[in-house]
């Protein structure tokens, strides 16, 4: 009799996880990396960020802080919020926890019964269907596509409803698309939103402020603020102010749904680290010159990523808006055959053959919900995002029918 439990048998290793384990295996074989799955900024974290951590614990405050989050933190986070989404949360509708992910994972946990549907649009975070899964919750794909910039529509959307669904999750601009919306899209999601007054929404705005036109994506909630009473909004500094290591996230919502998150929260990490807590805190109070000189660095590194992707047989790539991943499709490649006679059977494959022959790691878009695709980070140094596309070209030349 096996000691796991049966849920883990319908989840997975994170596949971002999954191809970290990989390459590290391959870097110890001597192989030379060029590492495009990498979710985070190649940034060091910003020197007056860093500095706050050390005052922080040369004043001692390496104890225990409150598990929902320190005081002052959760009221820049309320300041940042005004700005972002023209609400304004009293501190205790706002949670801080270990990551982003941890106050999604929170809120499924404290939201779902057994059953209960999430609308995930595909493609997604891999995360969201699995952590949706281990709530007890049911995952409910809605495609998208690269036609419409992989964005949802309200049709779409109204159709995907039923009276089981508890959440929509949106995630703007998105991981792995870079898909933003405009006011007139929000708008028309915010009229099927309406229409279902059951249906609460989950908006993951980790990649909010790396956006290519100079201005933050636009919040749902600057369009609708009469759905604040259903919508959790997530965020967190690992994005914005390369603080990935640092793991802070933060979420604001209704008061009851912040309140069941703080006791799992309570039940599990008993809170975030208090250092990282005072690193957040100057991040979010600072200076914010670091934001606009990371987002023009990704942009640049967008634009060198396209020029060359976009020479490239049988890849159709949509230039993202924001963040710092390409998803180009990749549907003509399937079923070519390599130089050296394998067929290329899948996106998966592809991603393979790409990682074998070049050593450049990419990740398959199937396992973000759409086949046929795959996901190209350009967090990376602007020379090695060059030459891992100048690869990746190459090798799409090289397939043949």
């Amino acid at each position: 009799m096996s000691i796991v439990a049966e849920r883990m048998r319908q989840v997975k290793l994170s596949p971002s996880v999954a191809a970290r384990i990989i390459l590290n295996r391959l870097r110890e074989e001597g192989r030379r990396i060029i590492d495009l799955t990498i979710g985070e900024p190649d940034f060091a974290t910003p020197a007056h960020i860093c500095k706050a951590a050390v005052e922080a614990m040369e004043r001692g405050e390496t104890k225990y802080p409150l598990s929902q989050g320190t005081m002052p933190l959760r009221r820049a986070v309320a300041n940042r919020l005004i700005l972002d989404t023209g609400v304004t949360y009293p501190v205790d509708q706002i949670i801080v926890s270990t990551g982003a992910k941890q106050v999604l994972y929170n809120a499924l946990m404290s939201s779902l019964e057994d059953g209960d549907e999430v609308i995930i649009p595909a493609p997604y975070w891999v995360s969201y269907p699995d952590m949706v899964e281990l709530a007890g919750g049911t995952p409910v794909t809605l495609s998208t596509d690269a036609g419409k910039r992989y964005k949802i529509e309200p049709e779409a959307l109204a159709r995907a409803i039923t009276p089981k669904t508890k959440w929509l999750m949106m995630n703007a601009p998105s991981n792995p698309s870079g898909a933003v919306y405009d006011e007139a899209e929000l708008l028309g999601l915010a009229e099927v939103l309406r229409a279902n007054p059951h249906v609460w929404v989950m908006t993951d705005d980790i990649y909010a402020r790396l956006t290519f036109n100079g201005r933050p994506a636009l919040h749902i909630l600057q369009v609708a603020p009469g759905l604040a009473d259903r919508i959790l909004v997530v965020n967190g500094v690992s994005k914005a102010y390369a603080m990935t290591g640092w793991r802070i996230g933060y979420g604001a919502g209704p008061k009851d749904l912040i309140k069941a998150m703080a006791v799992v929260q309570s039940q599990s990490t008993s809170g975030a680290c208090s250092i990282s807590q005072a690193a957040a805190l100057a991040a979010l109070t600072g200076p914010q010159d670091c934001v606009t000189e990371f987002a023009s660095s990704f942009r640049e590194r967008r634009d060198a990523a396209l020029a060359i992707l976009s020479d490239a047989p049988g890849l159709n790539a949509v230039s993202p808006d924001g963040g710092f991943y390409i998803f180009p499709d990749c549907t003509a490649l399937i079923g070519k055959t390599a130089p050296d006679g394998t067929t290329i059977k899948s996106d998966a494959d592809l991603v393979q053959y790409i990682l074998k022959e070049s050593g450049v790691a990419l990740l398959d878009g199937g396992s973000y919900g759409i086949p046929g695709t795959f996901r190209l980070s350009f967090a990376s140094a602007i020379d090695e995002v060059r030459e891992g596309c100048e690869a990746i070209k190459g090798l799409c030349t090289a397939l043949a029918d």
